[in-house]
């Protein structure tokens, strides 16, 4: 059976540095950072006090006010972000078969502030149990694709992939290969995710997992410098379009770049720990060049998973140091969630969006906030330190992993025709 290929047709993006695809692109060459003060609720007795929020959002933009009230933050976030990609890429009602575009989309936790609230309300009660009849449909990680695919009649594949942060990065490798398959023309994909919330900031301060900056903030997150502490949490939504190339071709479709593979591996070691030689993040790199039928020095840029934790960012550096052997100081390695914050279920998606993005343009988003070297890094390793650097990019790989050991990378490359 031959593969068929696989394109990127349309973008969209809500994030913590920009609220549609071009505010994003802006922000990540600029070198913005998204973190400041938590705005959504008292954090006097929060260890942090800051995180990556979404900013100057209005879910009126999309849709009315009663239908909102029915859908937790994430899948608002979900709406917005596959709304901009949908209309990026020109699908419309006459040109797709409707049975044959899925939405299939990552969520790492689902509908938190929902939960929160919910349970909140019942613990100042009687004791009766008193929800509100919203509340599960709310809360469900698999209902942001469901919104998405009942406002545009789409009744293709509809499911949420659920790998803590690698869930978005896992969703575009199962679209990838639906369509390429032949099971699919079109696909709606991407991640959402708003965790920060009481429960969420308190939840992963308990683990030590988040920096505690709290007085500077902006500079909080900052991947690969020695003196990081923690990643910052963030908040938002990426969505792609994926479509069949022939059929982005005949519907006259814009055309990104290709989809030019992806992989997966789990690292069999630890909960919340990667290992420290990154033995899984090199067989998910390996296992993604040779589903692309690729060589490690085709590689120009890889798009890191590098949250600004002290054990993560060298494990992952190690690893690409093993994958890539002398060629590893070629390539412009950078880790935007100095930017964004830790998008936790949606990282993959915006971070993959970056990539693409990096592709189109020509110029790989720097690595901010890096002060000091780290002397367990590699100093030939070009991390693309504090600004943007200008490259032909040809193909450009993003690495998403998430808690409990998953591994996720999807590979995109230049267009061919």
């Amino acid at each position: 059976m031959q593969l068929k290929r696989v394109v990127v047709t349309g973008l969209g993006a809500l994030t913590p540095i920009g609220n549609n695809i071009q505010e994003y692109w802006n922000a990540l060459i600029s070198g913005k950072s998204g973190a400041a003060p938590i705005t959504y609720y008292d954090t006097e007795k929060h260890k942090t006090k800051f995180a990556c929020e979404v900013k100057n959002f209005n879910i009126e933009d999309f849709m009315d006010r009663k239908e909102a009230r029915r859908m937790d933050k994430f899948a608002q976030y979900a709406v917005a972000a596959s709304e901009e990609a949908i209309k990026d890429a020109g699908l419309t009602d006459t040109n797709v078969d409707k049975e044959r575009v899925g939405v299939i989309w990552g969520a790492g936790i689902g509908g938190l502030e929902t939960f929160q609230e919910e349970v909140l309300s019942y613990a100042k009660g009687d004791g009766t149990p008193r929800f509100n009849p919203f509340f599960i449909p709310k809360m469900i990680a698999d209902i942001a694709p469901a919104h998405i695919s009942m406002r545009n009649g789409y009744m293709g594949p509809n499911y949420t992939t659920v790998s803590a942060c690698a869930s978005s990065a896992n969703a575009l490798i199962d679209a990838f290969n639906y369509i390429r398959l032949g099971m699919c023309d079109v696909i709606i994909s991407g991640g959402s995710e708003a965790a920060v919330t009481i429960a969420g900031m308190g939840g992963f301060n308990s683990m030590q997992a988040l920096s505690t900056r709290n007085d500077s903030p902006e500079t909080a997150s900052r991947p690969f410098d020695a003196n990081r502490d923690g990643f910052v949490l963030g908040e938002g939504a990426g969505a792609l379009v994926l479509e069949e190339y022939e059929h982005a071709k005949a519907r006259g479709a814009k055309i990104y770049c290709e989809v030019g593979g992806g992989g997966m591996s789990s690292d069999a070691y630890h909960l919340t720990a990667p290992h420290p030689e990154g033995i899984g993040v090199i067989a998910v790199m390996k296992n993604t060049l040779r589903d692309a039928g690729m060589q490690p020095e085709e590689v120009d840029h890889i798009n890191t998973h590098g949250t600004s934790t002290p054990l993560g960012d060298v494990a992952e550096l190690k690893a690409i140091s093993h994958v890539f052997g002398a060629h590893a100081k070629n390539i412009n390695i950078n880790s935007t969630k100095s930017m964004t914050g830790h998008l936790l279920g949606a990282a993959g998606a915006i971070e993959a969006i970056a990539s693409v993005l990096s592709i189109q343009h020509g110029i790989v988003p720097p690595t901010i906030n890096h002060e000091t070297a780290d002397e367990n890094i590699n100093p030939e390793l070009n991390l693309t330190l504090n600004v943007a650097q200008k490259r032909d990019v040809k193909v450009a790989m993003s690495n998403t992993f998430g808690f409990g050991g998953h591994n996720a990378c999807v590979l995109f490359k230049k267009i061919e025709e």
